[in-house]
């Protein structure tokens, strides 16, 4: 009786064990996808205030359908370049904004060693998300 008792200690604290490595798993990739879309809700944010700019006339401190005109540019508002989700970096030209959002946690991708990371492109006419990385 001692050793069928002892077989069952050991299997149900094998059984945790398991358990316990699912659920921090399971709560590490929810982690991750919330700070994705995160991201991706700032990057979306970003991106029409881009096209107001563009559609604003230069009188009114637009673009006017220009998101550069060599001398003044659409640019992230500086609050915005930092924020508790990620940092954010944009690439200006006239017509193309491509602004690159990056996890400011210490969350790594699916891979396991990049982080979370999405990318904006904003043109006159529409705003895209390449989420197409391995992380």
């Amino acid at each position: 009786m001692g050793q069928q008792q002892l077989l069952l200690i050991v299997l149900g604290v094998i059984i945790v064990g398991i358990a316990i490595v699912v659920g921090i798993n399971l709560f590490n990739a929810n982690a991750i996808s919330s700070n994705r879309d995160a991201i991706i809700s700032d990057l979306n944010n970003l991106g029409a205030n881009a096209e107001q700019y563009y559609l604003k006339p230069t009188s009114m401190g637009g673009g006017g359908n220009h998101f550069t005109d060599g001398t003044n540019a659409w640019a992230i508002p500086t609050q915005l370049v930092n924020t508790a989700n990620g940092t954010y970096k944009a690439n200006v030209t006239d017509t193309l904004i491509t602004i690159t959002g990056t996890s400011v946690t210490q969350l790594k991708g699916n891979d396991g060693t990049t982080p979370v990371k999405a990318v904006l492109k904003v043109t006159p006419t529409s705003m895209t998300i390449d989420n197409t990385q391995t992380n």
